[in-house]
């Protein structure tokens, strides 16, 4: 009797260690590049939409985005995001509504806004251009990689072909597929392939910025095929098209990077290791200026209100408070400590400066 009470404690014991292996909490962060937050908030800009400095066919323009209610224009530029987001997780970031996010690194571009976002602290001192440089700061994703719990189940997409540097890749030991990566390994999936010769024949406007749904097909193949607990993917468009002076494009972009985080949320929850278990949390590395008009063009120190971004959170673990509406102020540099809040991972928050968002 005692040895089956002995058996019995065994499988129980190995049956809970199994559980508590699938309620891992997931995580998918993901970035949209110079994202202002008025277009979020307010949908498409009266300004520029019918401005023909910016806009060529401004007929086409308005028919597709302007509605004269600020949250008919929200829902026409975001349907997914103000259909389900808004329903099932929070918004942060409307500072009509009080709801403030800052960056805290005083340079307002992309490197220094990626690289407080994925360390948890600005640093103002070392990271200071957009250069090729290796990040000398951990990031999250690197102190995940370098657990036991999460080694070689942490994987980075983006559109961008810094983000090898950004994320440190030698160094770290992340796989990240950036810039004009093709996908590598062993056993490419019948997309990837097709990815991979399609890539090359589909010119980028851009010399360092991939279309991004190389970026988003790419990602979601090496999810299905390889299940990574932590995933970051990096959309860039939206800021691109930004610094082109396109608003049409930059409006297009934004409705189609909604879209495919429609898709890659259905992803997830078709499939089981996901489905249910993954928290999603979505931001901007930097905001835009709004005057004088011009303005929107661009971002860095010089450019009133581009230090100010934005969050979007659902999935699990995560409050359905929709659109925030209190006075708060939060900052990008609480992103990474609220990832290794999710993952319950302790090591690395010392390097932080911010305290993991409240979402539940």
């Amino acid at each position: 009797m005692k040895k089956v009470f002995t058996m019995l404690t065994v499988l129980l014991v190995m049956t809970h260690g199994l559980m508590a292996q699938d309620e891992n909490t997931k995580v998918v962060l993901i970035t949209l590049d110079g994202l202002r937050w008025q277009e979020l908030f307010r949908g498409a800009d009266s300004l520029l939409l019918t401005n023909t400095d910016y806009v060529s066919d401004t007929t086409n323009l308005k028919e597709q985005f302007w509605r004269e209610d600020a949250e008919e224009r929200r829902e026409a530029l975001f349907p997914f995001l103000w259909s389900y987001a808004v329903k099932t997780g929070q918004l942060h970031g409307n500072r009509t509504l009080g709801s403030k996010m800052n960056l805290s690194n005083t340079l307002w571009f992309s490197y220094p806004g990626y690289n407080e976002i994925l360390s948890g602290a600005a640093d103002d001192v070392r990271i200071t251009s957009n250069d090729k440089m290796p990040n000398p700061n951990k990031t999250v994703l690197e102190i995940a990689n370098s657990t036991t719990k999460y080694r070689d189940k942490v994987a980075a997409f983006a559109s961008w072909d810094v983000f090898p540097y950004i994320v440190n890749e030698v160094r770290s030991g992340v796989p990240v597929n950036a810039g004009f990566d093709l996908a590598e390994d062993n056993d490419l999936t019948e997309r990837e392939k097709f990815l991979n010769q399609l890539q090359p024949k589909v010119p980028s406007p851009w010399a360092t910025v991939r279309l991004d749904a190389f970026t988003h097909y790419y990602a979601m193949e090496y999810m299905k095929k390889n299940h990574p607990e932590l995933v970051y993917i990096a959309y860039g468009e939206t800021d691109d098209f930004a610094h082109d002076g396109d608003y049409a494009a930059y409006l297009n972009a934004a409705h189609n990077t909604d879209s495919l985080l429609a898709e890659l949320w259905e992803g997830t929850q078709a499939d089981p290791f996901y489905k249910d278990n993954t928290l999603f949390l979505i931001t901007t590395d930097h905001g835009r200026g709004t005057q004088p008009l011009e303005t929107w063009k661009g971002h860095g120190a010089s450019v009133t209100g581009a230090g100010e971004v934005w969050l979007i959170a659902f999935g699990k673990g995560v409050a359905a408070k929709g659109e925030v509406s209190v006075d708060e102020q939060w900052y990008s540099h609480q992103v990474a400590p609220t990832i290794l809040k999710a993952l319950h991972l302790r090591g690395g928050m010392e390097q932080m400066q911010g305290k993991p968002f409240v979402l539940d």
